[in-house]
C-alpha cells in the first residue's frame, strides 16, 4: 500500500490545530470553502471542490486532541477507502503536524498529484493560522490541469 505523508510545523497551541480539523469554520479556512457535514467522531463530512456533488466524503474515524483520522468513503475511487490521518504533537514552540494519507492501493499519477496538493494545503493552513490568508479551494494555487 503507498502512502503520501507531510510533516509541518506550526506556530499555534496544538488546541488550534485541532479546532482547525474538527469545525466546519476551521475546514473551511484550510481546505474547501465549501463543505457540509459533522466533523466530530463519528459523523461524516461532504466536501465540494467547484460542482454540485461532493467531491470527497470522510467519516471521522478518531477525534482526540492529538489525533485526527478519517476514513474515505465516497469520493475519487483512488482514494475510497484510504486513511486520513492528522497526528498532532508539541515541540519547540510548534504543534507538529503529521500527516498521512495512507492506503493507497498502486502509485497511479493521481497519487502524485495529491501528494503535492496536501502539501499545498498543509502549508496554506500553516500560513493562515499563523495570521495570513486562508488558502483553501478556490484560492489554492493550481499546480497542473487537474487542479
Amino acid at each position: 500500500m503507498e502512502a503520501i505523508r507531510h510533516r509541518v510545523g506550526i506556530a499555534v497551541p496544538r488546541e488550534t490545530v485541532h479546532e482547525t480539523l474538527t469545525t466546519t469554520g476551521g475546514l473551511e479556512g484550510f481546505w474547501t470553502r465549501t463543505l457540509e457535514g459533522d466533523p466530530k467522531e463519528g459523523g461524516t463530512l461532504r466536501f465540494f471542490f467547484g460542482g454540485p456533488d461532493a467531491s470527497a466524503e470522510m467519516k471521522v474515524v478518531e477525534d482526540g486532541p492529538g489525533r485526527v483520522v478519517w476514513e474515505c468513503t465516497g469520493g475519487p475511487a483512488e482514494w475510497v477507502g484510504t486513511t486520513l490521518t492528522f497526528d498532532l504533537q508539541e515541540a519547540d514552540g510548534e504543534t507538529v503536524v503529521l500527516f498521512t494519507h495512507g492506503g493507497w492501493r498502486e502509485p497511479v499519477p493521481f497519487l502524485h498529484h495529491c501528494t503535492t496538493k496536501w502539501g499545498v494545503f498543509l502549508l496554506g493552513m500553516r500560513t493562515w493560522l499563523q495570521g495570513g490568508a486562508p488558502g483553501s479551494f478556490p484560492d489554492d494555487p493550481a499546480i497542473s490541469g487537474w487542479g
